[in-house]
């Protein structure tokens, strides 16, 4: 066959065809040369790339304009479409997503930042902590019962340096069912009297924790009538026991009472009855005590061996109003009710009960639902309070009776000279070198 260097020529330019129709023979025919399809001159053949974005091969670019000059039709020299560099994907050059120019395959996960999330975690949390512990304080700090106006207590000594609380147990049975008197063995008396009485000066110096015998020798002085408003006039001459003042007017004439005999101001008051006194000792799992020795009661239904023991709700009642056990019942009682008070402070501020909600919340719970205070208590200054007695327990602190020199018709009489000393040091905020013996 001919190579048709000219063009077609013979019959098949005669019908005008352009090109093979294919060859009659068994044969295929030869490689034809094809007069329309021209090689680019002087373009040297291209070495093979490697492919580029997604995969798709890199293709030889030709200029457009060149291929039209020539009148070929097809992209020439120096025109990209952008298909075999990716763009037409919406790409830039080189690959995305930080793969290195050239690779088909996704780069290597980016490892986790773990310092940046363990902030975030740490701060989570703190945000948490901070959001519980200021509602759990809004929360018990609304469950106080502020009944107690000191302010109607009339000729109130200075202020001294520190704080003092007068801290009253009473014998109130208010809220008790049938049941729960005769399991804490107190009897159905009607009203309520103070069954112990205590100073707590929180100062600079360590905390001083003075016990007043119910039996004090007092005589009544002029008050105004926390109920009334009425002046009553004093009553001297007329010997009666510290704890008739809280049964003739309550708190404020109780206050009134030592502030006059011992020229002390009284900052707070703090007041708790025989069932919330109880329901705090069950709620944080019993008070630990060493018992030196052993006594019983029937009255308070006190049974105790001596040694190391827990006691409940039930026996702790028992241990702090026992006073037929002993000899100087007054006085032996009195030391019994600050150890245990020193303990169950001690106990109540431990990390084992803050720290644990099945504790704490109870034990706040039961208090605070019986605590009676003054109108100017806080939360904060209760839990300083708190914190005050269980340094004494601590041993950072003095715990002592009210010096006592005789007795006169069945009353304590209190050492006047020592008293005097006494509270001297408490207004100055000086460590207390008195002692009760």
């Amino acid at each position: 066959m001919s190579d048709w260097p000219d063009g077609p020529t013979g019959d098949r330019a005669e019908r005008g065809e352009r090109y093979g129709r294919g060859s009659a023979g068994a044969q295929p025919e030869s490689a034809q040369r094809m007069q329309h399809v021209r090689r680019q001159p002087g373009v040297p053949p291209q070495p093979q790339q490697q492919p580029r974005g997604y995969g798709v091969p890199a293709q030889q670019s030709q200029g457009y304009d060149q291929g039209h000059g020539q009148g070929q039709g097809q992209p020439g020299p120096g025109f990209d479409s952008g298909y075999n560099t990716g763009q037409v994907y919406g790409t830039p050059h080189g690959g995305g997503h930080g793969q290195p120019p050239g690779s088909g395959a996704p780069g290597p996960r980016q490892a986790p930042n773990w310092g940046r999330r363990i902030k975030f975690g740490a701060l989570a949390l703190v945000i948490v902590v901070l959001g519980v512990s200021i509602g759990t304080y809004f929360w018990a700090d609304s469950k106080l019962n502020r009944d107690v106006d000191l302010s109607k207590v009339i000729e109130r000594p200075s202020e001294g340096d520190g704080t003092n609380y007068l801290i009253v147990g009473s014998d109130s049975r208010e809220g008790m069912s049938a049941e729960e008197k005769k399991k804490l063995h107190t009897g159905s008396a009607e009203g309520k009297r103070t069954d112990s009485m205590m100073l707590l000066h929180d100062g600079s110096n360590g905390p001083t924790l003075i016990s007043l015998p119910r039996d004090s020798d007092v005589t009544i002085p002029s008050f105004r009538g926390s109920e009334s408003g009425k002046l009553f006039p004093a009553q001297p001459g007329v010997h009666k026991k510290l704890n008739a003042a809280y049964a003739e007017d309550g708190p404020a004439l109780l206050v009134r009472t030592i502030e006059a005999r011992t020229g002390l101001r009284i900052d707070h008051y703090v007041e708790i009855g025989f069932a919330g006194f109880a329901n705090i000792v069950d709620a944080i799992g019993g008070v630990d005590m060493n018992l030196p020795k052993g006594f019983k009661d029937k009255y308070s239904g006190a049974d105790f061996q001596a040694g190391e023991q827990t006691l409940d709700g039930q026996q702790a009642l028992a241990f702090v109003r026992t006073r037929h056990a002993f000899a100087a019942s007054d006085l032996e009682r009195t030391k019994n009710q600050q150890k245990f008070i020193a303990a169950l402070a001690s106990q109540t501020a431990s990390p084992g009960t803050v720290l644990n909600p099945f504790r704490l919340y109870p034990a706040l719970g039961a208090g605070l639902d019986t605590l009676i205070v003054d109108k100017d208590m806080s939360l904060w200054s209760l839990g300083q309070m708190f914190l005050a007695m269980k340094g004494v327990t601590g041993g950072d602190g003095v715990s002592m009776n009210m010096p006592v020199s005789g007795s006169s018709g069945g009353n304590l009489v209190w050492d006047d000279a020592k008293v005097k000393q006494l509270v001297t040091q408490l207004n100055a905020d000086e460590r207390v070198t008195v002692t009760s013996d």
